[in-house]
């Protein structure tokens, strides 16, 4: 017997600013937080801007660790997995036994790129060995365990910008299993460089402005952040009365393998894994009220989502209001899968619809219900999309909870 998954807890930080408050007030007003990125010296490259995290300050008192030895990565992911763990109503040094599963495609890239910096201009003796402890992805998986003295198994997902989102659907299929009745899923990633080049290069990112399913759409714009699901057992949050904010109902994931960074043209693979999530959930397409795209703003990406969605809902697919929340905050990569799940976890809950926005001219080929404006709509279900590099795709169905 498949047991329901409910969503207790959330932690968000973005370009907004850490906390439910602030991305709730920026995705509902339609704010954009894309600024000229100032963490590292962009005058070399295509694009300027970005979705930063300009006034992060780790200020939590640290038991277990020591902060001068935590990377970006780990300061942000244990800032809101602790915002996570006290929205649940969770203590540290939990005893029952749990999952944490993260989503990330760099781990902790930014103290790699410490450590290989100072290596090359300083010579080996003076790169810090420290840096190397929260590089690599499982180290912030380890801090969270480590400092929340958690009896917990990590999983590591890196799977292009499907990780977030496949973070979420491993958890979501433990807990209906009856493997364990509380998970932790998050999906995180920060500014780097090496990755800002390395999108740059690919000539993937915008120097203007980001305009999914725009016609004269030209590219992403990067962004950083973290967002952590708390998820429990239906009868488990019950039982401890613990406030439910959703439920995951349905996961579908598939890989195209067509291309190591282009989408299936024709859309086939997103097609799939929306299918299987749908099928997963017991729904039918008509009774979906809100897609939250990838939506990428990329030339390939926008028109293969469009024709995926409108494969899957027919006649359906010019009614049912599609959006992407990138051109607010950035593409994050590993991140924006869990983000973008609270982001429409948010909207359910508090009666909108998060913005398009800079679509001045939708894209002929992109046949779907573009939200332009800021909208207020009281929705019940919703699915999520996340596709990454080389064909992976990834949806997850949402529903906004009834007892």
């Amino acid at each position: 017997m498949k047991r329901r998954v409910v969503i207790t807890g959330i932690g968000i930080i973005t370009a907004f600013g850490a906390g439910e408050a602030r991305n709730l007030n920026g995705f509902k007003n339609g704010n954009s937080a894309i600024e000229k990125i100032t963490s590292f010296d962009v005058s070399k490259y295509r694009a300027k801007t970005g979705g930063e995290i300009k006034d992060f300050c780790f200020n939590m008192t640290l038991k277990n660790l020591r902060s001068s030895r935590l990377g970006r990565a780990s300061k942000l992911l244990l800032t809101a997995f602790s915002d996570a763990l006290a929205y649940a109503g969770l203590k540290k040094n939990l005893k029952i036994e749990t999952i944490l599963v993260l989503g990330t495609t760099l781990g902790g890239m930014i103290s790699g790129e410490k450590f290989y910096h100072n290596w090359l201009i300083k010579g080996f003796k003076k790169a810090k060995p420290s840096y190397l402890l929260d590089y690599l992805a499982h180290y912030q998986g380890a801090h969270i365990v480590q400092e929340f003295g958690m009896n917990a198994e990590v999983i590591v997902i890196s799977n292009a910008c499907a990780s977030g989102t496949n973070a979420i659907g491993y958890a979501f299929d433990r807990i209906r299993t009856g493997d364990v009745k509380l998970a932790f899923a998050a999906g995180y990633d920060t500014m780097c460089e090496f990755t800002f080049a390395g999108f740059n290069s690919l000539m993937a990112v915008t120097p203007d402005l980001c305009r999914p399913f725009d016609s004269n759409r030209n590219g992403l714009v990067l962004g950083e952040g973290v967002g952590v699901l708390v998820m429990e057992e239906w009868k488990h949050a019950l039982a401890r009365n613990a406030k439910i904010v959703g439920e995951i109902v349905g996961y579908g994931e598939s890989s195209d393998a067509f291309h190591i960074t282009k989408p299936n043209p024709n859309g086939e693979g997103a097609a799939f894994a929306m299918e299987k999530a749908l099928e997963d959930a017991k729904i039918k397409p008509r009774d979906i009220e809100y897609i939250n795209a990838h939506g990428t703003g990329t030339l390939y990406n926008d028109v293969a989502e469009a024709k995926a969605i409108n494969k899957i809902f027919g006649s359906l697919a010019n009614q049912i209001p599609v959006s992407s929340t990138k051109p607010m905050i950035g593409h994050l990569l590993g991140g924006a899968g869990s983000v973008e799940a609270i982001t429409t976890l948010l909207s359910m809950n508090n009666g909108f619809l998060p913005v398009n926005l800079n679509c001045d001219a939708l894209d002929p080929e992109c046949n779907i219900n573009l939200i332009t404006c800021p909208t207020q709509r009281n929705i019940k279900t919703a699915i999520s999309n996340s596709f990454g590099f080389g064909g992976a795709n990834a949806t997850i169905v949402l529903q906004k909870y009834e007892r």
